[in-house]
Order: structure tokens, then sequence, then C-alpha cells
């Protein structure tokens, strides 16, 4: 089996979620082909990596992330609620991120987003993109398709991707509609012949997030392409190589 493996939110089974810590052990890892990150916008409109809309649970603020200014949220510690000795790190920039990975692994890109939340989103993020030269290294997705599809409109040089919890027939389509060629989906909606059909239609598909060897084991088994989303890239090597 040689299924790519990809860090989700950095290695976050072993520092902080989204954190230049987390970042660094999982460029560090031979085997992680792929880092998972999750953007939104601070009130000064910065992409900022961070996955809850709420600051409670991954930092020691309060409030919604869109209320604080990047500066602000620079100065939150973002690492304690993990371990003690990850007290201080801070929720990074995009900027932040994209230097640090540039040249060295493949990003994917989740805008968190939904509805006018933040409207201005994509284009800040394209325009990070650009500025990196990352176009060719990056695929960004959402859960949220009216945020790719006005991605979309503003590029056609950069991948897209959908994020899904559940499976559906019509998936192929809406991808097609999207002009986005890469599935991001629960690794428990995947079977064989879902994972071939998709192949078929030259979609590239990220399983999330199996956990343990057994369940990395039977995601692998699906299609030797399929990208392996996890929080445990040691993990990931067991299934792989025991």
């Amino acid at each position: 089996m040689s299924n790519p493996c990809v860090a989700h939110r950095g290695w976050s089974g072993r520092a902080p979620e989204n954190t230049m810590a987390a970042i660094r052990l999982a460029l560090g890892n031979r085997d992680v082909s792929w880092i998972e990150i999750d953007v939104q916008l601070s009130k000064d409109q910065v992409p900022v990596v961070i996955h809850d809309y709420s600051l409670r649970r991954t930092t020691n603020g309060k409030g919604e992330v869109k209320n604080w200014t990047a500066a602000e949220l620079a100065s939150l510690d973002a690492g304690s609620w993990f371990s003690p000795v990850y007290r201080g790190e801070a929720i990074p920039t995009l900027d932040e991120v994209l230097h640090a990975v540039k040249g060295k692994c493949r990003l994917n890109i989740e805008l968190k987003t939904e509805g006018v939340k933040y409207p201005q989103i994509e284009n800040e993020v394209l325009d990070l993109i650009k500025t990196h030269s990352m176009e060719k290294e990056v695929v960004v997705t959402s859960f949220h398709a009216g945020a790719l599809h006005t991605f979309r409109q503003l590029t056609s040089t950069i991948r897209t991707g959908l994020i899904v919890d559940s499976w559906r027939s019509s998936l192929l389509q809406e991808l097609q509609d999207l002009g986005a060629d890469f599935l991001s989906i629960s690794h428990s909606k995947l079977n064989k012949a879902r994972v071939d059909w998709l192949k078929q239609g030259n979609i590239e598909t990220m399983a999330w997030t199996p956990n343990d060897v057994k369940s990395i084991r039977n995601a692998a088994s699906l299609d030797p392409d399929l990208l392996i989303c996890t929080n445990y890239p040691d993990k990931w090597r067991e299934a792989m190589y025991g």
C-alpha cells in the first residue's frame, strides 16, 4: 500500500491542532505528503488558521474569531488546552503557514465559512497563494459550495474540492458543476465501488479521519491512491508497514 498520508490540522495527535508546532512536526515526518489546515478571517480580514468559529475550545479567548483582529488573535494562547508544554503557542496566519510549507509539502486549505460569514475569504486566500507562488502546491476545499463557486470565478489555475460528511449519488455532478476535481469525505462513507466511481470521474479523493491502525488499513485497501487524512501520521506508518 502506498496511500499518501495527510496530516490533519498538522500532526494534531501530538501537538495542538492548526498551530505552527503541529505544522512543524508534520513537516518533519518523512511520511507526510500533505498537510490539511482550516482558515478563517480575522476582524481586519487577515486569513488565520483555526478550526472552530468560537475561540473557546482551543484558545484562552472568548467569542468568535471574526470579532478579533489578527494582532489580538496572535496574542492568545492556542496551546495550553492541549498540553502545558505548548503554553503560549499562537494562532498562526495563513501567510506564516504558506511560508513554512512552500516547497516541502502539499497543502489542503479548508475555507471555514458559511453563508456570508466571510464574504472576502476567497479573495484574501487567493492573494496569499499567489504571493507565495504556490498555485500548484495547494488545493482549496470547503463544505460550502458557494465559496468554491466564488473561488473558481476568481481563478482557473488552483485546484478546488468539496468536503462532505455523507454520501450522495449526485456528488460527481456537483463536483463537475463546481469545476472541482477533489473530494474530501468521511472514511466511513466510502467503499471500493464509490472510490472506483470517483476515480473514473477523475476525482482525487481524501478520506478523513481514520485515527487507528485498523481504520487506516481499511481505507487504504479501497485504492492505493486514496489520500488518508489522519491526526496520527505515526499510526499511518504502522498501518502501512506494520
